[in-house]
């Protein structure tokens, strides 16, 4: 027999002593759960000594007062929640609030003074009386701003004739109470509310009424084993690892009392991977689950103007367009992912579907976005009602409705949307789209799903939950002093100095509830296992004080603190048994013969220099990543558009000498407008580039009028070339080339300072961007433009432009040719070239051996 067993015996020995065997339906039996049923008829199975027995009620007080059946008609918490708001929108008081969270809370507290009424109202009329009476009594109490603005709701929204769920829970149990005619047992845990405590006072002025409360039972509290991880995932894993060895030793009834949910979910994926299933009674909120995703992506990207990550999350979704086959969505998806990167589209539904194109399938998704953002006006004002059926006609034309039909999840989503929208068809008030939203997202953050397709033996639960349940064994999980007591269900704006002076409970209470579960939970089971993080985010973590007290107490009398013996062997066995991968070491790949690029830019040529496996899987592999879509402005797009603004200067003004200075500057700022033009329009920091470069025109005017001074003159801007070597073609493009007689000058513009150019230029060969501009036309000058804060400086090679030139194609044709003949090409850049190289990852430069 389970330690469980002598209570219920001790138990049903006084119900079958009142009441002799075999009929007793004349008793009911109030449980804390369902759960406790089972045990206690086989208590009474075993102390009746028949074959047959006639088992009394046992039933819940909730399901108990459900089964009272009233005529008063009942108000939803969704009509509620809208009359209440529309009236603190009315107050000025509450402007800046966030009135939905205020609502929520105050309708919780408005049930919890119901329930605080010093007596059970039968009827309406008593109610209404009992409410008044109240009220007229606190009139004259000091209480503080915030406890008497509750209170004065409170009293406004029971003016009402309609009754709302707490109003027809206290009549039902007052018609329990008066209806009473046979014994009643009663098992207990903890304190009880103030109403269950006035309906069994109400009911034992009837029949007589007899309570079992498990603290006054000589229960025998056990000292459970102790866990103390080092981390999250270690205490996750621990926590796997017992219950699989519980299920090994045969236990079949396995609780996990979960009081870090953080380390709950980690745990349950841990099980899983070992194919051990787990259900949960406590169940998620509909706002942290995927089916309530699609619809938060679908309306942000409404509210975004399809802003293009929140477009992309949207169609990349599993319920969207649920009416195509998987790879049509995802062929069409990657075709809008491709054609935003390729044009830097950043927002826009039609621009989208103009992009689109004759892309049939990605312009038929387009369109059907179009045709459900018609359906959700966001200029417009609509009932909640309104919005909900907007919202679900919007779902059915984007195929999501289908796709949430497949999911129980979704159904019931679908479900709470219905419900809500019957609810509110009467409701008059008007709600902007924003204010709508944010009254979806408190709904969905309110409903709870459980998953029942899941039947298991091992379960997640709640503390209060376990009340008067025996298990085979109990994880106890997540128990260090921040989660254990836990916080009591409290709000933002009132506190536990309102609910004092509203006389309702606090976080005491909730706290000492909690003790009293807990000492409960082990009086009633031996096979308890307590985790918690010893150490947690660096600091000390501390065991929950209500468990640190028991496992001193142990200690003191045994000189044992119950740590687990086992488990730490157990996770190094685990640990010793996987397989470890090889640790990486520096790559150096070879290449076949016929996959070396025939052709190389001047780019390609300088990533093979910095580093031959960055070329390698940049030009050979090909897996440069996707070029993001581009929201803001670069320094890369700023220096194109100067590249761009000298281009056209210089091309229709060949000299600036004979020109008057300031008309040149002017001539220069008319171009720089035109050429940033769009990129003003689309994002304000273009103008801090723009004046970035208005700063250094007059010290590029300088700069040219000194170069024609000195013979040179313009000849061309971006001139492409292609040079046929042994084996590779070369090929580039040049920014500018200067004449001066017979003579050739190839530059380069860079917004970068002179220094940082320079240094570039340091090393021979490192860079050969230059080398072969100079190779190319044959020339022995080549220079850098630097154009940066204000000054134009000229950046040439320290050494001989012609040699360099000449050895750098002979390099390149070298390489290439060892590169056909198997040569390798090691990850050997150094950390300059390293620091912002995309392929580190592919190379995993750092856990080299």
């Amino acid at each position: 027999m389970s330690v469980s067993g002598p209570f219920f015996d001790r138990i049903a020995q006084r119900i079958l002593t009142a009441h002799p065997a075999p009929d007793l339906r004349g008793v009911t039996i109030l449980l804390p759960n369902y759960h406790a049923a089972q045990p206690l008829a086989q208590a009474l199975m075993r102390g009746a000594q028949r074959p047959a027995l006639l088992l009394p009620q046992m039933v819940t007080l909730n399901a108990w007062a459900q089964s009272v059946r009233l005529d008063t008609p009942v108000v939803a918490d969704s009509q509620r929640s809208a009359l209440l708001y529309q009236q603190l929108r009315k107050s000025k008081w509450f402007e800046q609030a966030d009135l939905w969270s205020m609502t929520q809370e105050l309708l919780k507290l408005f049930d919890e003074l119901t329930h605080s009424l010093h007596e059970l109202p039968g009827d309406a009329e008593s109610f209404a009386a009992l409410v008044q009476q109240a009220y007229q009594a606190r009139q004259n109490s000091t209480l503080q701003l915030e406890a008497r603005l509750v209170f004065e709701l409170w009293h406004a929204m029971q003016a009402g004739t309609e009754s709302d769920q707490a109003r027809v829970y206290q009549q039902q149990l007052a018609r329990l109470a008066q209806q009473a005619d046979r014994p009643l047992y009663v098992l207990r845990a903890s304190d009880w509310d103030a109403l269950e405590q006035r309906f069994l006072d109400e009911y034992a002025q009837h029949a007589a009424v007899t309570v079992f409360d498990l603290r006054v039972m000589e229960a025998q509290i056990g000292a459970p084993l102790f866990f103390a991880a080092t981390s999250l995932e270690q205490e996750a894993r621990a926590a796997a690892m017992q219950v699989r060895r519980w299920l090994a030793a045969g236990k079949r009834d396995i609780a996990i009392v979960a009081q870090d949910r953080v380390v709950a979910r980690r745990m349950r994926a841990l099980l899983e991977r070992a194919e051990v299933l787990v259900a949960d009674e406590t169940g998620w909120t509909f706002a942290t689950l995927s089916v309530s995703t699609v619809l938060d992506r679908w309306l942000t990207s409404l509210q975004s103007d399809f802003y293009h990550r929140d477009l992309l999350d949207l169609l990349k979704s599993p319920f969207i367009f649920a009416d195509l086959t998987a790879s049509e969505r995802k062929s069409a998806v990657y075709q809008l992912e491709q054609l935003l990167r390729k044009q830097g589209i950043v927002a826009g539904l039609e621009k989208f579907i103009d992009l689109a194109g004759h892309e049939t399938a990605l312009l038929q998704l387009l369109v059907r976005l179009r045709q459900a953002a018609a359906l959700l006006e966001q200029n417009r004002k609509k009932t909640l009602a309104g919005w909900l059926l907007a919202l679900q006609a919007s779902l059915r034309v984007l195929g999501i409705d289908a796709g949430l039909q497949q999911d129980d999840a979704g159904r019931q989503l679908l479900l709470a949307l219905e419900t809500w929208q019957r609810e509110l068809a009467a409701d008059a008030g008007s709600y902007r789209f924003s204010e709508w939203r944010r009254w979806l997202a408190q709904q969905l953050d309110t409903q709870t799903y459980r998953d029942s397709s899941i039947d298991s033996t091992v379960r997640f639960t709640h503390l209060a939950a376990t009340r008067w349940r025996p298990f085979d064994a109990v994880l106890l999980l997540g128990c260090d002093a921040d989660h254990l007591p836990s916080a009591a269900n409290g709000g933002r704006w009132f506190n536990d100095a309102v609910r004092a002076a509203l006389d309702l409970s606090t976080r005491g209470s909730h706290a000492a509830r909690q003790h009293d579960d807990l000492l409960g939970l082990l009086a009633l089971n031996d096979c308890v296992l307590v985790t918690w993080q010893k150490d947690k985010n660096g600091e000390h973590g501390l065991l929950s004080p209500y468990l640190q007290i028991l496992r001193d107490e142990h200690q003191r009398a045994h000189g044992d603190d119950r740590s687990e013996p086992e488990l730490l062997a157990c996770l190094a066995a685990e640990d010793a048994h996987r397989v470890e991968l090889s640790q990486a070491a520096q790559p150096a790949p070879s290449v076949a013969a016929e996959a070396v690029p025939a052709k190389v830019s001047i780019s390609a040529y300088n990533s093979l220099v910095a580093c031959p496996y960055q070329f390698h899987a940049r030009y050979i592999l090909r897996l440069n990543e996707l070029d993001e879509v581009q929201e803001a402005i670069e320094k890369r797009d700023y220096g194109e558009r100067v590249h761009g603004i000298l281009q056209r200067f210089h091309e229709r003004y060949r000299q600036v000498g004979g020109h008057d200075a300031a008309e040149m500057e002017a001539a220069l700022r008319r171009i720089s407008e035109d050429v940033f033009a769009d990129l003003l329009q689309q994002d304000f920091a273009a103008r801090a580039w723009l004046a970035r470069w208005y700063r250094s025109l007059p010290a590029y005017l300088a700069w040219q009028a000194e170069n024609e001074a000195q013979g040179w003159r313009y000849a061309e801007a971006e001139s492409a070339f292609s040079i046929e070597l042994d084996g590779v073609q070369l090929r580039g493009r040049i920014d500018r080339l200067d004449v001066r007689e017979q003579a050739i000058r190839v530059l380069d513009y860079k917004t970068q300072g002179d220094q940082i150019l320079r240094h570039k230029l340091r090393e021979p060969g490192e860079d050969v961007q230059l080398a072969c501009y100079a190779y190319a036309h044959e020339t022995d000058d080549a220079s850098f433009v630097s154009i940066e804060g204000g000054k134009v400086k000229t950046v040439a090679p320290a050494h001989d432009v012609a040699q360099l030139a000449q050895l750098n194609a002979e390099r390149l044709v070298q390489v290439m040719q060892r590169m056909r003949g198997g040569a390798c090409l090691p990850a050997n850049g150094i950390d300059q070239a390293c620091m912002h190289c995309e392929m580190r990852g592919v190379c995993r430069k750092g856990e080299w051996l």
